[in-house]
């Protein structure tokens, strides 16, 4: 529910971007930047955060969490300059910067104990309730201002944490528990353990192949539509559809990545996903159609669902909390070098030609999946 919740209120903000934008007067580049305060709020926290989980535990550091986001969701319509918008937008990134690593953390804990690979339904689930929130936030657009819609969001997130937070709040630490009764995961029983160079090496390792994946979903969720409209002679709303069909391929991949990751292993699932990647990917930013460049997002989508969370799984069973930070922060950075890097690459060379650095990242995910087949837990 942690989860679903994450994408909901994530995507409910990015949907009245056009609004917030109307309201504060800003202009693209000044918006551009105010916007920069939510990945900037999001990376310094993700590391503090990580000690957080370490000192008072991932569940309730998710629970609080949990709290502060619907609250800090609710204070972008109140601003009414690009200064304003920006420094709150700090506030929001914090709390969904630190959501992401705690609630992580605690997956990776609920996966050792389950001893079943089912980090992929934890990450479907932050796709579907992104999916939501993005259609209820087009449907409701028209009929409702940015504060009101906003304050639902807050409101129905803090509903949801009341209601799924005390369950979290009751199962304690495996560390403060009896050891003969409660088993401990591999990040509980060792908190404080210094890493050795080379168990670092391995956690940065799987942090940039969360990069790579993060790389293309900030890539296709700002360029897709414009590679469709602009390159391709799509309508507009066929060039909308665009991100939305890998969205949805993302969803149903990570819905059965549990069921890929027990039949291939995890080497396996991380070369195949950034193979599948990189070809859907070349197809659809080179394909001379605009529905064959659907049909390349939608298996670029298929390809990517499962490697970021599967980064993420093992960065945490090796390092606990400070793995799955460091992790999740070098993946929000390849969500947030995305976006500019394509800009840049498209005005240097072309669109099609910028969104072919998505294959050669997901080619390059699958290279260093491959390469840490022999990384060892801690």
């Amino acid at each position: 529910m942690f989860f679903a919740l994450d994408g909901f209120l994530f995507a409910g903000w990015v949907v009245r971007i056009p609004a917030i934008k109307q309201q504060t007067g800003a202009s693209a580049s000044t918006l551009g930047l105010a916007l920069l305060g939510v990945s900037a709020g999001a990376v310094i926290t993700m590391m503090l955060t990580g000690r957080l989980c370490r000192r008072y535990g991932s569940h309730a550091v998710t629970v609080a969490c949990g709290v502060l986001l619907p609250l800090s969701i609710a204070l972008p319509a109140q601003t009414h300059s690009a200064l304003s918008l920006g420094l709150v937008l700090l506030v929001f990134g914090a709390a969904y910067g630190g959501m992401n690593v705690a609630m992580n953390s605690a997956a990776v804990d609920l996966v050792a104990e389950l001893r079943r690979p089912v980090m992929p339904s934890f990450h479907a689930a932050f796709s579907l309730g992104g999916m939501v929130g993005a259609g209820l936030g087009g449907l409701v657009a028209g009929g409702l201002s940015a504060s009101t819609h906003l304050f639902l969001l807050a409101g129905i997130g803090l509903l949801v944490t009341a209601f799924a937070g005390p369950a979290l709040l009751r199962h304690r630490p495996a560390r403060t528990a009896p050891k003969a009764h409660t088993p401990q995961s591999q990040s509980q029983r060792q908190p404080q353990r210094k890493l050795d160079p080379r168990a670092r090496r391995i956690v940065v390792l799987f942090g940039v192949i969360a990069l790579c994946t993060a790389y293309g979903e900030g890539a296709l969720a700002d360029w897709g539509a414009l590679h469709l409209e602009q390159d391709l002679d799509a309508h507009p709303g066929l060039a909308a559809a665009g991100y939305a069909l890998f969205a949805l391929t993302m969803t149903i991949g990570r819905l059965t990545g549990t069921l890929l990751l027990e039949r291939l292993g995890q080497t396996r699932t991380l070369v195949l996903g950034g193979a599948v990647a990189a070809a859907g990917m070349l197809l659809g930013a080179l394909a001379p159609t605009a529905w064959l460049a659907l049909a390349g997002f939608a298996v670029t989508g298929l390809g990517l669902a499962n490697i970021f969370p599967v980064a993420v799984g093992r960065a945490g069973e090796l390092a606990g909390p400070s793995g799955v930070a460091a992790a999740s922060t070098l993946g929000y950075g390849g969500m947030l070098l995305g976006p500019p890097a394509i800009g840049f690459l498209a005005d240097w060379f072309s669109l099609p030609i910028a969104l072919t650095t998505v294959a050669l990242l997901a080619a390059a995910a699958a290279a260093l999946g491959y390469g840490a087949r022999n990384a060892t837990h801690a």
